[in-house]
Formats: C-alpha cells, structure tokens, sequence
C-alpha cells in the first residue's frame, strides 16, 4: 500500500494582466514539480492574472483571458498525469470570486472559492470580490463553452468542498484563511483531511517572515497534517513586494522552504512525506469523533494517487531550522528585488538620484548596489532569465555582469546638486560613496537656477526675499527653502531624461526618491523637491531602521564613506552656513528626535490612536523623560504638524510598503487631507488630563 506522497508548491514573480508571461512561469513550474517527482502542484493566489489587478477585477476581459489561459493549461502535455491547482477570479451567478481552479488530465475536479477576504492594510478584496458564505456546501458550475470543448464537461463541483484521491484527502486554504481566528484547516483536520494547501498573495513588511511561518507550523501542530503554502514573488506591478516563502510542513515541523528574495522568476518547493506521519500523529492527539459536530465537507472523488505502491526505498524529508533575516537584511534585500522587477518591466535604462551626503539618500544608493549585488550573482549561478533582462537594458547583447561596481556605473547615475547653503562635508560624503558603489556621479549647482527664479519674481513684484539669518521673515524663509528644493526635482528629470542622449545612448532613467516614512508622516519635506520621483525605495522604512541599514552596509559591502555619513546630523541644507558650518537640522526643526517620531507613528497607525489616546499612552512609556504637560506638547506638536501637512500625502511617490505604520494616502493609510489643525476639542481633553495630573 503506497503511502509516501511527493508534494510540490511554488513562488512564481507573476505581473498584473501578463497573461502570457503569467501563463509560461506557470507552465514551468508544473514541469519542474514533476521533474522532482511531484504529484500535486499548488500555484500562488489569483497566479493566472497575478492578484494585483485592482478594478481591472471589473472588467469582463480580465475573467475572459483567464479562461483561455485555463484552456492552454488543460491542453498542455506538461499538465498530464499531476493534479494542478491554479487561481483565478471566477464569476458564479453573476457573483465574482477568488477562486482555486483543481484539475487533472484534461478535467476540472473542483472550483473552490475563497471564504474570508482580505480587507486590510493593502488589501480591499470586498472591493472585487465576495466571499463564499456556504461552509461545505458545494453546487454546480457551468463551465464556459471554451473549457467545455476541452474537458468535455459542462458542470463541475463548485464550493467548500475537498480533494478526495484514492490515497489521502487534500483541502485549500486561501491565504488570509490561515490567519483567520476561524482557519478552515482547523474543522478540515478534524473531518479526516491530511493535506492543507494555502495560495497565498502575501507582501513583505519588516519582521513578519516569522508570523507566516509560525502560522503553518502551528495549523499542523495542533491537530497533524501536511501543510503547503505558495505565495507570489516580486513587484506585479504596484507599491508591494511579495516575498515568497514558499513552505512545506508536517506535524509542525517545516520540512521545505524557498528563498524569501530571490531574483528567480520560478521556484519550486517539494517534499516526500509519509502519510503515516500524520495519521500516527493524530492517532494520539486527535479524537474527531469526538470533537466534531459540525456537517462533513463533500469529498470529490478522483481516481489517482498521490503515492505509488512501491515506495519503501524512497527518503521522506526531515526538519529544517529556518532562519530569519535581520531588518537590516530585509532592507538590502526586498527593496533591492523590487527596483531590479520594476526597472526590467519599465523598458528604462537605469536609475538616477539626487544623491545630497544624508543617511536617506545614501540608503538609496546603497539599495541600488544591493541589486547590482543580486544581478551579478544571479548570472553567477546561471539565471539566464536576469542575464537576458540585463542585456536588454543596458542594450548590450553581449554584456555579461560580473562585478557589481562596474554594473552599477551602467545602470545607476548620482548627482549632488549644490547650492550656496550646501557645505563641503556633504559633497565629499556623496562623491565618496558614489566613487565606492561605482555610480556615475555628477556634481551639480543650482544656484544660477536659483537666482533665475527669483529674478523673475523680483521683476513682478519690486521684492527680493532675504532668509530669515538675513532678517526675512518666516514665510520668506519658508519660500527660499522651497524655491532650492523644487529646482532640484525639476534638474533631476531633466537629466534623467537627457543624460543618456548626451552619452549618445539609448532610453531614459527613473528618477529615485529617498524620502523615509516618518518624514511622510510629519511632511517634512517640500511638495514637489526630490522627495517627487517615479519610485521610493525607502518611503515605507523608519529613520531608526535606515540608519541601522547603513551600518549593515558598512560591514557586508565595505562602504567605509557611510561611516561619515552616519556621524552627521541629519540635515535639509537649505538655509544659510554660518562660518562654513550647518546649523540647520531635521530634529531642530521638527521639534522631536526620529526616534520619538517612530514611536509616535505606531501610536497612529497601529495602535488606531488619535490624540488623547496616544497622550494616555505616552505618558507612561515616556514617564521616565517627560512630565505629562512635556508629553502633551509633544503630541499636539505632531498632531499640529500632521494635519497640516496631510495635503503632501496625497502626491507622495510611489513608495516600497514595508512598514505597517506607512501613511501612504493612496492605498494604505486613508483619511482626510484637509483637517482643522486646532484639534481643540482632542486637546482640550488633553489639558483637562494634564490639568488633574499636576
């Protein structure tokens, strides 16, 4: 009696609408699932589309070209003689669903419609989809004439019901079900089911890989069983990176794993696992006729096995200890893999920044040589796919990366924009760290420009703003400030679009942004300065993590210009030197330290806080450093500076999401960009708490 199965799930580098592309990284993986022996093969979420469709889930098109991708996949030989389970939206009684789409040799066995949507953080599945409210109820479904001519079927099983071979019982999840307090592997395992399946579309943020990999191994812990998530890979064409993991589990122990960043457009993950692992398993903890009382799910019966009747010699998988990267791992390397996804997809050239000696840009920077980094190792090892994508953009058929500086200097230009308030340290900073990366780097001055500007102002109104060292007043200050950084943005695009046509070479670069997530929250930063770009690597990480970053660099790619860098106080360089020297800082002029900022930033988004409940908050964990009526100021400082510069969130670039503090307006964080900035009602509540406290 055969009871060893082969298993196989996957990470797949999908993009939104690419059915073709789509369909060939789907077609791959299935033929590496059985070229290790696999039996079954399990595809991330919505993979047939790729799950970042948005309203694109609208249109009849989108469901159109999934079917004829369906039909091409139950067509193809490679899909012969292995179960396959793909997804894509499926629309049932004029209804529209995520679905899990199970076939085998030319027939559909099941159509299984996701139950608990995604409707947080970034995700708004109720937007697109409904969820199937039906708990193992299954009814019929009929196919689309297309797929009718294929299988030769006109209704298949559709519903909450499960994969019954004459082996095993298998039963899906869909991704937000496993961290559901209602997961279906829970009533599943005690209905006898010994294979759960996840499709996932789950995206990075800072410190989850954990929560992921807890998650599966906790759904086999408490009642056994095998347990296989996919998940999609890479940038499928927004602000997400989704970061893989791959995993299969028994007993609550991960017996396979794939990368978490990797430039592989396909990874397979497969495992042999004894059946009898599992049944031995819960012939000791478990007691489902006992415990369960709700309806049996609908087994679909299918004539194939998952095992082979002589399979004694074949080795099972044993344990392996996952290990986590660091945030600042994290930091180097999923930005890095989203930029490489975008720049390849974009049909551009390269990148350029504003590169100004400061910790933000220079994480940019170092960002940027993380993916040359990745690039020249990839080719290393024989990715021919990153091989042909890198010929193509620096339009070199021949070109082959092997350092990641030389790269790095086809790919990546730099430029510090001076003006007369810029202070020698930071343009030595940036042209030393350009000089260790090996970007093209380009001094620049922007004070011609500068004048420029003001003269023309000057000729329409007979004045001439002063800086407030000068004796301006602060709307002056405030002005000058803008002009400089506002004339830096306007530079940047025009030497990302002309500085290849003045080498006499091909295509345009994508201007990278570099301003971090907390000076979002609080807007500091001008509306249209640098902080405009076409992408931001790091707009969703905190100043805390960058800096930690850097020092990471420092080590792993012996950057020593960083260490500078890091001594310096953070600074905008927009007002006047005084003897040389800066005396213009970012703490100084937001009135609170990073730190605090990062703090402050959970309090809002996380812990849901307005601003009474973050001053209740506050003033114990900062007890020890502030007095209430201190911790007061401070939160109605932030609260003041928040809502007035809201506004700034609604143009902010596009940005890489890794921290779930993020106060992206456009996806993430919603709420309102005009705001009564007196809060008075709020602080008046505040003060009446100080008021009884002292």
């Amino acid at each position: 009696m055969g009871r060893k199965v082969t298993l196989a799930t996957c990470s797949l580098n999908q993009w939104a609408l690419d059915f073709e592309g789509n369909l060939t990284r789907i077609l791959k993986s299935i033929e590496i699932a059985k070229q290790k022996g696999a039996k079954y093969r399990l595809g991330p979420e919505l993979e047939i589309c790729g799950y970042g469709c948005a309203d694109h889930f609208y249109e009849s098109d989108t469901l159109l070209h999934c079917f004829q991708v369906l039909k091409s996949l139950l067509e193809s030989p490679l899909t012969q003689d292995i179960i396959c389970d793909v997804g894509m939206p499926v629309m049932h009684h004029n209804v529209r669903y995520n679905c899990r789409v199970i076939f085998l040799n030319k027939k559909i066995l099941l159509i299984r419609p996701k139950m608990l949507l995604a409707n947080y953080g970034n995700n708004r599945e109720f937007r697109w989809f409904s969820p199937w409210s039906r708990p193992r109820h299954v009814e019929e479904y009929f196919l689309p004439r297309m797929i009718q001519d294929v299988t030769g079927q006109t209704t298949v099983p559709f519903g909450d019901g499960v994969l019954s071979t004459k082996d095993t019982c298998l039963g899906s999840e869909i991704c937000a079900e496993l961290w559901n307090p209602r997961s279906p592997h829970v009533d599943m395992g005690l209905d006898g089911i010994e294979i759960f399946t996840n499709s996932s579309a789950s995206y990075h943020e800072l410190r989850k890989a954990d929560h992921r990999v807890n998650l599966v191994k906790s759904a086999t812990t408490k009642s056994g069983g095998i347990y296989l998530f996919a998940n999609q890979k890479g940038c499928d064409g927004d602000r997400l990176y989704y970061d893989g993991c791959a995993m299969i589990a028994i007993n609550g122990d991960i017996v396979a794993r794939g990368a978490q960043f990797s430039l592989k457009d396909v990874e397979v993950v497969s495992a042999t696992l004894d059946l009898e692992d599992v049944r031995s398993y819960r012939g000791e903890r478990c007691h489902p006729h006992m415990e369960y009382e709700h309806k049996p799910y609908q087994r679909i019966k299918t004539d194939f096995s998952l095992s082979d009747c002589d399979d004694r010699c074949l080795p099972t998988h044993q344990p392996v200890e996952w290990i986590f990267h660091t945030p600042e791992e994290e930091i180097s390397l999923g930005p890095a893999c989203w930029l490489w996804d975008y720049l390849r997809r974009s049909g551009q050239a390269g990148f350029l920044l504003p590169l100004s000696g400061g910790v933000d840009s220079s994480s940019t920077a170092c960002i940027v040589y993380s993916m040359c980094v990745q690039i020249c190792r990839a080719v290393k090892d024989g990715n021919s796919q990153v091989l042909e994508d890198v010929q193509r953009v620096v339009s070199d058929s021949s070109y082959r990366p092997e350092d990641p500086r030389e790269l790095c200097g086809r790919l990546f230009t730099t430029c510090y924009m001076a003006s007369e308030n810029s202070s020698v340290d930071t343009r030595n900073r940036a042209k030393d760290l350009a000089a260790q990366i090996g970007s093209n780097h380009l001094n620049i001055n922007i004070d011609m420009a500068v004048k420029g500007m003001l003269g023309i102002f000057s000729m329409v109104t007979g004045k001439w703003p002063q800086f407030r060292a000068n004796g301006g007043s602060a709307r002056e200050n405030l002005a000058l400030q803008n002009v400089q950084a506002r004339i830096r943005m306007i530079l940047a695009y025009l030497f990302a679009q002309l500085c290849l046509w003045a080498q006499g070479k091909p295509g345009g670069l994508l201007v990278l942004g570099s301003a971090n997530v907390d000076e979002s929250l609080t807007g500091y930063f001008t509306k249209y300065d640098c902080s405009s770009a076409d992408i931001n690597p790091i707009g969703g990480v905190s100043k805390m993590d960058l800096k930690c970053f850097l020092q990471y660099c420092v080590k792993r790619f012996q950057l020593t210009a960083l260490i500078s860098i890091l001594d310096a106080p953070p600074t905008a360089e927009l007002e006047p030197l005084t003897d040389g020297k800066i005396v213009q800082t970012d703490e100084a002029d937001m009135g609170m330290t990073y730190s605090e900022l990062s703090v402050i930033g959970r309090l809002r988004k996380i812990s849901k806080c307005g601003p009474y409940s973050m001053f209740c908050k506050l003033i114990h964990s900062w007890k020890e450093t502030f007095s209430p009526s201190q911790v007061a100021t401070k939160v109605k400082h932030f609260f003041r500076m928040y809502s007035i510069n809201r506004h700034k969130m609604t143009t902010v670039t596009p940005s890489y999401h890794a921290e779930n503090y993020s106060p992206d307006d456009n996806r993430f964080d919603l709420r309102p960009f005009l705001y009564n900035t007196q809060w008075a009602w709020q602080f008046r509540c505040i003060d009446n708490e100080v008021a009884m406290m002292e």
